[in-house]
């Protein structure tokens, strides 16, 4: 059964990191990744990765400053954001596929979800 849970969210200042977690894949969720949320605008993709390959994917907008990573033996993903910014401030949310339909997947198109976690950041 999947359950997706996501952790690391937090109140940091501008220039801070941030490590988001999140557990509760299912065997069959090949396609792993994060999202964020501001209230009031759409879900946004930031990161995936293909759990076999683990080729990743990334937005233009946060390439440089965050980074998608596993960890296998704990069936675990993680989003490691250096160099936050106020407008970094949303609700982070996991998401997973069970094919390698990446482009279904940024669109936000992904029968999988945790409940997120909230990341401020104050400048």
């Amino acid at each position: 059964q999947v359950q997706l849970i996501e952790s690391g969210g937090g109140l940091v200042q501008a220039g801070d990191s941030l490590r988001l977690s999140c557990t509760g894949f299912g065997r069959s969720n090949n396609l792993r990744g994060w999202f964020r949320q501001v209230p009031g605008r759409e879900r946004e993709f930031l990161a995936a990765t293909y759990w076999g390959s683990d080729t990743r994917y990334y937005v233009d907008s946060v390439k440089g400053r965050f980074t998608i990573s596993r960890n296998v033996r704990n069936n675990t993903i993680y989003l490691q954001m250096n160099s936050l910014k106020p407008e970094d401030t949303a609700v982070y949310y996991c998401a997973a596929r069970t094919d390698y339909n990446n482009n279904a997947f940024k669109k936000g198109l992904a029968p999988y979800w945790g409940h997120g976690t909230q990341v401020t950041v104050s400048s």
